[in-house]
């Protein structure tokens, strides 16, 4: 293997660092906040629950079954409606998170949720029935039929285990993303079928006027996010910025760079390395959102995104003609500037991961010498003349490692020197450790950069890279 290296300026050693940006300190701030909020609501409603006899109901067997339903409803209740709320889209929570790290959340506070909403169906139920197993279901049948909101929650619990099955890692394996998608929507209507007969009769939710401000606030506040951010502002946005296709690009035989156009894109906000939602009005399936990033800073005239052409979304895209309108929603990730910390970056990419780099390579400020790109590829590199010119006029040096992976577990190409990814990254970037490192390819290969990076002495909030998958 050969390694060729642009001619840009190696960064001195020992560089000090930039100091704490505002967004940075308001980020933490907004994590800080978030996280007391959850555990201060999951506190406030087992208060609750201990003041209405909840710990002294457990003496017996059908009380503390009956105690023990109320309980895990009120949990349930509050992670039903924070896993709708984390992916709102609300602007300042992807902001301090980042939408890959929200998801994360989302996923296992999603599981934990539906766990306890399960746990409350069969405790209550068994409770009601007076600790008798052998009449439980029964009990449970006449409350469906004869309590309307526990039949509208029936309901709903079927809406989410629809979800939650095609949530486990195994299903999603066999799922198209746009069948997941629209699957997906159905929580949706299982949280806001499951939540009403709680605000209407559950004891913790009626039993004293502050208590029931408290949940139709919160319940209102998570519906009022969803509208505004998943609805209204992107659809309002679109509208006005009018955006339209100008020209498909062929990159390589099974990638191509759709280059859009529109008015006032200043408005969207967006920055190098962030990704939007797109929905492109060619036809049928035109209601399906696609997440994919930037490969060219935002200049505000134009947007251009570069995709691999496989899967049902990228397949569309070869075929896009000009006029074409896009809807689009976000931006998304933290993937930018915003997550710096320091003034050197080094950007990691592979394959098509490396179209986020190529933003962040034009928009970043930095002096010649400060970044440096690590490009790894098989066949002919995405952007090789552009990432040229970046070299010559920024002073970005760019290192080509062409070539397929050397082995499973390396983040190397095959034909390195017989040494180990560690030592390869501290000869390719000797400072890296005094550096923000930006990565940006498969999932597995991106494990194997941070390992790499973690061993060379790059602290966790420094690596900075985002999970696309679904």
């Amino acid at each position: 293997m050969t390694i060729t290296t642009s001619p840009g300026t190696r960064s001195q050693p020992g560089r000090p660092p930039g100091p704490p940006t505002g967004r940075a300190r308001r980020d933490r701030g907004v994590r800080l906040a978030a996280g007391c909020s959850l555990w201060g609501s999951l506190l406030l409603v087992t208060y609750w629950w201990a003041a209405d006899r909840g710990l002294q109901d457990l003496t017996g067997w059908a009380d503390a079954l009956t105690s023990l339903g109320r309980l895990s409803g009120l949990v349930a209740s509050v992670l039903l409606l924070t896993q709708v709320f984390l992916m709102a889209r609300v602007p300042v929570l992807e902001a301090a998170f980042g939408q890959d790290r929200l998801a994360r959340v989302h996923r296992w506070v999603g599981f934990c949720s539906f766990d306890l909403m399960l746990a409350h169906i069969v405790t209550i139920t068994w409770g009601y029935a007076g600790g008798e197993l052998t009449q439980t279901p029964a009990t449970g049948w006449n409350l469906l039929v004869e309590e309307p909101g526990v039949l509208l929650a029936g309901a709903g619990t079927l809406a989410l285990v629809a979800v939650v099955v095609t949530s486990v890692r195994a299903a999603r394996r066999r799922l198209r993303y746009e069948s997941w998608h629209l699957i997906h929507l159905y929580a949706y209507l299982g949280v806001g079928l499951a939540l009403p007969h709680q605000l209407w009769t559950g004891q913790e939710f009626t039993g004293h006027p502050l208590r029931t401000v408290f949940w139709w606030a919160v319940w209102g506040a998570t519906m009022v996010a969803v509208l505004v951010h998943r609805v209204t502002v992107p659809l309002v946005r679109s509208l006005r910025l009018d955006l339209r296709v100008t020209s498909v690009v062929q990159e390589a035989p099974d990638v191509v760079s759709v280059v859009m156009t529109g008015r006032n894109l200043h408005r969207l906000g967006v920055e190098a390395g962030q990704f939007l939602g797109f929905r492109f009005l060619d036809g049928p399936g035109w209601m399906r959102n696609h997440p994919y990033s930037l490969s060219a800073a935002p200049d505000g005239r134009r947007l251009r995104i570069t995709v691999r052409t496989t899967g049902d979304g990228g397949r569309r895209l070869r075929n896009l003609r000009p006029g074409t309108r896009v809807l689009v929603e976000g931006s998304h990730g933290r993937l930018s500037a915003r997550a710096r910390t320091r003034r050197d970056v080094v950007l990691i990419g592979a394959g098509v991961g490396i179209t986020p780099l190529r933003a962040l390579a034009e928009g970043l400020g930095y002096a010649p010498g400060e970044a440096v790109l690590l490009h790894r590829h098989q066949g002919r590199p995405l952007f090789a003349r552009e990432f040229d010119v970046l070299a010559r006029d920024r002073g970005l040096r760019v290192v080509d490692l062409p070539g397929p992976r050397r082995a499973e577990g390396s983040w190397l190409p095959a034909g390195t020197p017989p040494i180990d990814d560690v030592t390869a990254l501290r000869h390719l970037v000797p400072d890296i450790a005094g550096r923000d490192v930006y990565v940006c390819g498969p999932a597995g290969w991106t494990a194997d950069v941070r390992r790499a990076a973690t061993a060379a002495g790059v602290p966790a909030e420094r690596f900075h890279c985002e999970d696309f998958g679904w």
